[in-house]
Parts: structure tokens; sequence; C-alpha cells
């Protein structure tokens, strides 16, 4: 099977996973694999992000044919560029999906339709391909794959399909502009919004773009000046949307676009102006929308999947990380200092609940996270802000206290929120939340400080949040 150029192996069997141990979930299953060695096989292991799905399929051993599903576009695909979705997995089973709620759970808008509402739209196509070579060259045929799938998107939209209800290309428009952040707190002017995603999508709010499946939606990235262009856009009236990896916030264009057929419309230069009050008095994390720049512990012994053993941007994939907080941190819980600490090896990917087992019986209780950092002067008329990026949650709860972490009511709360069951999903991420905290500074002191993070919805494992990126911001000027 093979689903990207770093993710290729032979794959248990349907037998295998028969003779199998299921696991916490019927979908993870305790195997003897191809060589021999015990291992999980999951195919939530094998997902991947829209935006980085190409072709994906198998490969026969014995006669050297490939099968593979192409899917030149994810226009007609709910929750745009960052939504996961299966590829393939044991069976051998190979999915082109459009409408599911894995890794964003309820929020999803999904399906649902007012009384009387119409409806259409077009899934799709999808290009299945067959292709052979010579024996015992199996990378000779994924390559071939990924060849066939630049082919195919730059045939895109096809132009074979005689439905009105999908336009050809001459029917189709170009969006293009030019998006610029503004540098305040950051540095003097604006500057590019380099290699940000920017996409049309149903009108909503900032970020909406990802819970929207009844429309289309058309997704690109800038260059390294900020410059983009959207090819390929069904007529219809939308919203701009835009994220940029290292910058906190959403984008969205305060006025709607409305596309006609063959039109070129030209947006000029955008200003984004992320949400920021002072500078950055300390930041934990990479805002990027994923939890896997945080360290992730090894899975246990027995229970490891071997193609991911030296993938270390993808150790996240293994099954039962949730449990290894516990082993990990058995009895107290993370203490992160600021200034001393590596978030890369020292801030647990996830945040989730400890196990206690006591005879027979096994809970998951819930676990409250330090912050400690060193203020060297306090403004107590001033209002410090707290900036908190959520990668996942599910059914979480984060409470935030400052420098007390037995008051009885925390300072701030998200409320419980989330059901992308990342966690259990193997995923870095799920749907983005964003919070933000306004403190007064004599809720703060000089010398030694704590934020509290608790996240307070316990009983079970898969429970809790992954962060994206923390930041504790200063006073403006």
């Amino acid at each position: 099977m093979a689903i990207a150029d770093n993710k290729q192996r032979f794959m248990p069997s349907p037998d295998d996973r028969e003779r199998g141990q299921p696991l916490a979930y019927k979908e993870a299953v305790h195997v003897k694999g191809p060589t021999g060695q015990m291992e999980v096989d999951d195919k939530y292991q094998y997902s991947l992000d829209n935006k980085d799905q190409q072709a994906h399929g198998w490969i026969s051993a014995e006669k050297n044919v490939g099968f593979w599903v192409i899917m030149p576009s994810y226009e007609s695909k709910a929750g745009g560029p960052m939504k996961r979705e299966l590829t393939s997995h044991v069976g051998p089973t190979s999915l082109a999906t459009f409408f599911t709620r894995h890794y964003a759970g309820g929020p999803l808008k999904g399906l649902h339709f007012e009384e009387g509402e119409p409806w259409k739209k077009v899934l799709g196509p999808v290009f299945i391909y067959l292709n052979s070579g010579t024996m015992n060259q199996p990378c000779s045929l994924w390559n071939d794959a990924k060849q066939q799938f630049t082919k195919e998107v730059q045939k895109w939209p096809y132009n074979f399909l005689m439905s009105p209800d999908f336009p050809p290309a001459k029917q189709r428009a170009t969006v293009s502009g030019t998006l610029q952040i503004n540098g305040r707190f950051l540095q003097n002017g604006n500057f590019p919004a380099k290699f940000a995603y920017v996409g049309l999508a149903a009108p909503g709010v900032p970020g909406s773009w990802q819970i929207e499946a009844k429309g289309y939606q058309f997704w690109t990235q800038t260059d390294s000046m900020g410059s983009f262009s959207i090819k390929g856009v069904r007529a219809g009236t939308y919203n701009l949307y835009a994220w940029i990896p290292g910058i906190f916030g959403d984008y969205m264009y305060n006025t709607n676009v409305v596309v006609v057929p063959g039109d070129a419309i030209k947006l000029g230069v955008l200003v984004f102006n992320p949400p920021r009050n002072g500078p950055t008095v300390w930041e934990i994390g990479i805002p990027d929308r994923s939890a896997a720049e945080f360290y992730v512990p090894d899975p246990l012994p027995g229970l490891v999947n071997p193609l991911f053993t030296n993938l270390p941007t993808e150790r996240y994939r293994q099954y039962g990380l949730w449990d290894r907080y516990t082993d990990l941190y058995p009895n107290q819980d993370l203490v992160y200092h600021i200034g001393i600490n590596n978030y890369r090896n020292d801030w647990f990917f996830a945040h989730v609940n400890r196990r206690k087992t006591s005879g027979t019986t096994t809970t998951y209780v819930p676990t409250n996270w330090q912050i400690s950092f060193d203020l060297k002067e306090v403004i107590p008329t001033a209002t410090y802000t707290l900036r908190l990026a959520l990668a996942s949650a599910s059914y979480a709860s984060i409470q935030v206290r400052i420098n007390d972490p037995l008051k009885p009511l925390p300072d701030f709360s998200t409320g419980i929120i989330g059901e992308d069951n990342a966690i259990a999903r193997h995923g870095p991420h799920g749907l983005y939340w964003q919070c933000s905290f306004s403190i007064r500074g004599n809720r703060l002191v000089v010398g030694s400080n704590s934020i509290f993070l608790r996240q307070s919805i316990g009983g079970f494992p898969f429970v809790g949040a992954m962060y994206d990126y923390l930041r504790l911001e200063g006073p403006g000027v």
C-alpha cells in the first residue's frame, strides 16, 4: 500500500485482523504483521489532510499491478484543505470520500437542510488509475501514479462532462490578489503573507470554511511575496478566507466575492490584522494548526506500527499515546518553565486525562498543567492578553487560572468544546479553535508567576485537547 513517498509498506491481511485482538476501539487491532512481529493495524493511522492527498492505493507484489484513487481537485469535498480523511487501509480498501465527520465531529455542518431548501452538488469526478510495470520495481508504479496525478490536475476541470452542473474551464473564473500582514509588534510596516492558504468558500465568519460542506471550496497558496491566483472557480457568491503558517488567527475579506462565468477578478492588496494587543512576553509552539511539533512519546513495545518508527514528524500516528502521558507523569502533571524548557521536548502533544487503576477498575481523571514564568516588571492597571490556539478538542474544557491552581472558579474557561476525536484517531489536529483572554495586570506579580491549564472533563481516555500555540502578550503601547 502507498499513500505518500514516505508512507509505503506491506500491509497485514484481513485474515490477520480476524485473528488479532481488538484494542480500545474496533478499528484498532493487535495483529501479527507481515514481518512476523506484533503490531497495531488501524485505518486511521493512514489519514491525510485534503491538501496532502495525491494518489493512494495498492501494488500487487505478485503481478506488479497498481490500483490508485486520484482526486485532481478537492473543490467538492467538505471542510477545505485541512480536513483530514481516510485514504487506503487493509482490505485492500481505497476510499474517495466527500462528506465525513472524521476529525471534525458535530461542528461540521454536514448535509442538514431547512424545509424546502434546494440543493445540488457535483461530487468529483474521481480518477481510478490502473498501471503495471516490470517485476521487482514497485516504486516505479508509485512514481507513475504520482505523475498521473499531476497530469489529472493539469486537466482539471475535465472537459468531457456534458452536464450543465459541471462547468468547463472557459465557464470558470480566476480570483487573484496579494495578501499582506500588518506588522504591528512584529516588524515595521506590512510584510508579505508567505505561503498562506487562501480560499473561496460559502459566506460565513472567519474560519467557518473548516465546517462547511454544502458548497464548493477553491484554495491555493500564496508565493513568497504573498501573491495568489485561485483558478477554476465556479460561479457563485463566496467569502475569501486565509490562514498563514506562523501567524495566529484567521483572515476573512470583508466583502463578498461574486463570481460570474469566465471572470478574472483582481482584489488588489489585502491586509490581515492578526489578533494582537501587545508585544510577546512568551510563546509556546508554532501557530500552524497542528500539534505535531510538540513532544510525542514512543508507543509501548508491541503496539508499534513499524512504518512510522523512522518518521520523526509523524510519531503521532502510533497507537495508545494517550496512555503514555500517565507513564511519563504518573503522579505530578506537566510543568513548563518559560526560558528553560523546550516545547519540542517538554510539552506533551495532547492535554489528556491521567489513567488511574485500582484493582480491576480503571478510571481517567482531569489533569492540571502549569506554565511558570518570571516578569521583571508588571503594570497593575494595564491589560495583558493570553492567546490559546487549539489544534484539536474532544469534549474538552480548558480552565485557566492565574497564580492560584486551587481557586474554586477559573479565571477563564473555554466551556466544553469539540468532537473531533483526533487523539484516538492518531491525528495531529482536528478542528481549529482560538481563544483570547484578558488578564488585568494586578493578577500578575514581579518575579515568579504561573498560569494553570486544567482540562476538567474526566472519565474517558480520549477526552482532551491538543494545543497549537500559546502566547502571552504584554500591554499595548
